[in-house]
């Protein structure tokens, strides 16, 4: 029955609006069966590096410009936490990756087989499912000759073509659903560049590559996979819809940018690479249009967590990757998991829009069960709270409480204006990473980023008030399985 609901909405307009019969024909049409979905998530990039976050940029991004021209861009939506494994557990699962043990995923998964991902919740709801890019939620392994065993495949999606973790981390190989398309048994010692840190630049470690695998051809080679599974679904005789999943491994390290970018960014070889990775993203989009997908389709574009982009980089260059936000990837502090977020749905979405709403990765399990019109199950999203109506250009009540975990173990919970990180110190990369606290000085930050969004001004001690609401909420919100309201599970 869900599939019909965009119909009756239709339907229900003709009535009102008489005048627009033609339009709205076309749009009830359009929206008679769930959309397709192309995900994309992007890996480092900041919430300044984009020119429609900020008009300072020195990175032309036209492609994401345009996705922003054409859909609704959030201004407050933030990684389900500052790190890469952590915020891909939480964009896929809808629970908080506090609730797990992240450390686990270079050789066992961090999704059970129990629980419920978008993939699987799409996947039974009529979705071809398909992944491709980065995973690094962790494979059963045992020997890259056998099966890799709770993947993609085994946690909702119909196919998966990727790598395990970031084109940094070895071994480095291609993964075809389950099986290593080649194993890495040549090796590759590692990389730095000079003039950049340690971990920037064409950085990477020694370990095991599979044979004639070229780090440089990574990202391309993803976007060619990507359009595949668009040009392979439109040659489908159903009309059941596609769910692709593009996690792209870049702007992360090794920056590695075409030589037709070279030269082409005021932020050096990071901009280059962020200018390359909105060149592939525009390759997609254009494929979607070429298989007339693209009306039929939400399009999501967001980064997985904050940049490594220091101070010394952004006076070198003149380049603000945080777009004002205080820290880096890993922080507590807003660049590190701070994201931008574009989301496009023609003659749906509202084109042009910019929303405030507070949004977490989290939430898109239940924004997508919204969407495709059925109740999560007891247990499924823990943690995930539909913006659906948001999306649709409606109103709706504020977020609850957001938690979650720093690269370091600081908590951080916000509620409205009011952010409370349980250390002092950064948390993450940043120095200072930690601070002891003072003889009768603050143990802790709160800021109001209402008034504050560089997080300058650190007002734990004069409100104690806010203070203690939000560690009583942080402290349940931990303890419980929990942070959804009651209401929104099935049964309960």
């Amino acid at each position: 029955m869900s599939r019909y609901r965009f119909q009756l909405v239709g339907l229900m307009v003709l009535v009102s609006f008489g005048s627009s019969w033609s339009l709205d024909i076309r749009a009830a049409a359009a929206h008679s069966k769930s959309p397709n979905i192309v995900m994309i998530l992007v890996d480092d990039m900041g919430y300044g590096d984009a020119e429609c976050y900020n008009s300072e940029s020195k990175i032309p991004t036209p492609t994401i410009n345009q996705l922003a021209r054409d859909g609704m861009r959030f201004t407050d939506a933030h990684a389900a936490g500052p790190l890469c494994h952590m915020s891909r557990y939480g964009l896929l699962t809808g629970r908080y990756p506090f609730r797990t043990d992240v450390s686990r995923w270079p050789n066992h998964p961090l999704i059970t087989s129990h629980q419920t991902t978008i993939a699987s919740l799409l996947a039974s709801n009529d979705y071809e499912t398909a992944m491709v890019g980065k995973w690094h939620l962790g494979f059963e392994e045992n020997g890259y000759d056998q099966p890799l065993p709770g993947g993609p495949v085994d946690r909702g999606f119909d196919s998966f073509f990727g790598i395990r973790a970031s084109t940094d981390i070895p071994p480095y190989f291609y993964i075809r659903d389950n099986q290593a398309v080649s194993p890495p048994t040549d090796t590759i010692e590692s990389r730095n560049t000079k003039g950049w840190s340690a971990i920037q630049g064409e950085f990477w470690r020694a370990g095991g590559i599979a044979p004639g695998l070229e780090l440089q051809d990574v990202l391309p080679r993803f976007t060619d996979e990507a359009i595949h599974v668009i040009q392979r679904h439109e040659k489908k005789p159903s009309d059941q819809p596609l769910f692709l999943y593009l996690a792209y491994p870049a702007p992360h390290t090794p920056w590695l940018p075409a030589k037709q970018f070279h030269g082409k960014s005021g932020a050096g070889m990071y901009g280059e690479f962020t200018m390359m990775v909105d060149h592939m993203i525009g390759r997609v989009l254009s494929a979607l249009e070429k298989a007339n997908m693209a009306d039929d389709t939400l399009v999501i574009f967001s980064s997985d967590n904050g940049p490594v982009w220091y101070e010394e980089d952004v006076a070198r260059f003149g380049h603000d990757s945080s777009g004002g936000l205080r820290g880096m990837k890993a922080d507590a502090w807003e660049c590190g998991h701070r994201m931008p977020l574009i989301v496009r749905w023609p003659g749906t979405v509202p084109a042009g829009s910019v929303n405030t709403r507070l949004v977490c990765f989290t939430d898109f399990l239940a924004t997508f069960s919204e969407l495709v019109g059925v109740e999560l199950s007891e247990g499924a999203g823990p943690d995930s709270i539909s913006f659906y109506k948001t999306l649709m250009g409606q109103s709706e009540p504020d977020r609850p409480t957001l938690v979650m975990k720093s690269g370091n173990g600081s908590m951080t919970a916000r509620e409205g204006p009011w952010k409370l990180i349980t250390q002092l110190g950064s948390g993450g990369f940043s120095e200072p990473k930690r601070i002891k606290p003072t003889p009768g000085g603050p143990v802790g930050q709160l800021y109001n980023l209402d008034d504050d969004i560089g997080e300058i001004h650190n007002l734990y001690a004069q409100k104690p008030e806010v203070v203690a609401r939000l560690s009583e909420e942080l402290k349940r919100i931990e303890h419980s399985g929990s942070s959804r309201p009651v209401h929104h599970a099935k049964g309960q």
